[in-house]
């Protein structure tokens, strides 16, 4: 919910003060250009394209001022969030970390470094499907930025080296289905290519 566009897009209304965190387990992650199976126990698993950072320093309580020393390498990730059982368990009040969090559900691309890239308060992404642009997205659309992001998640949990963090998805989410060919951007640099299975 770190894009206003998106959060219209799911009828959220919340006024937000600080970042929405959500937790993915090690087992959440698939790289590599891997292909990605749907899992049996949804019918309505969307696509999430989000600008990642990757962490290189050990970090806990990090100054917002001070949170750019902690990551140099980022790319673009699918955050694929199995959509029907998180209406579910978000209309009952539950966690809903299972409909985020199940195995290669943080698919990322090959890393580059900033100094590649350019201010990351101004990267452009997007996403294709069987080659039609689906969803793009400008990091300086973020109603909190990736300094922001770090510098409040590691309140709550130190951050370590290799640690990864998904920074929210613009609008434009939607389904995927068997077959389907996805590739990620930011820029004109291609990190992310992988097949829905």
């Amino acid at each position: 919910m770190n894009y206003a566009a998106h959060n219209k897009e799911l009828n959220n209304t919340l006024e937000l003060s600080e970042p929405t965190i959500f937790m993915k387990s090690d087992s959440s992650l698939l790289k590599d250009g891997k292909p990605f199976f749907i899992p049996d126990f949804s019918k309505e698993v969307h696509y999430e394209t989000e600008i990642v950072v990757k962490i290189d320093r050990l970090g806990k309580n990090i100054g917002e001022r001070f949170a750019h020393r902690y990551y140099n390498e980022v790319t673009v990730g699918i955050d694929f969030t199995a959509r029907d059982l998180q209406r579910k368990l978000r209309s009952q009040g539950l966690p809903w970390e299972i409909s985020k969090a199940f195995d290669n559900s943080a698919v990322v691309g090959s890393f580059l470094p900033l100094s590649h890239l350019g201010d990351i308060g101004k990267l452009s992404f997007h996403l294709d499907i069987n080659g039609k642009k689906v969803q793009e997205g400008y990091t300086g659309d973020m109603l909190f930025t990736v300094d922001r992001i770090v510098a409040y998640v590691s309140q709550f949990f130190t951050l370590k080296i290799g640690d990864l963090i998904f920074t929210g998805t613009p609008v434009g989410v939607g389904p995927v289905s068997i077959d389907d060919h996805l590739q990620g951007y930011i820029g004109e640099h291609k990190l992310l290519d992988f097949f829905v299975r």
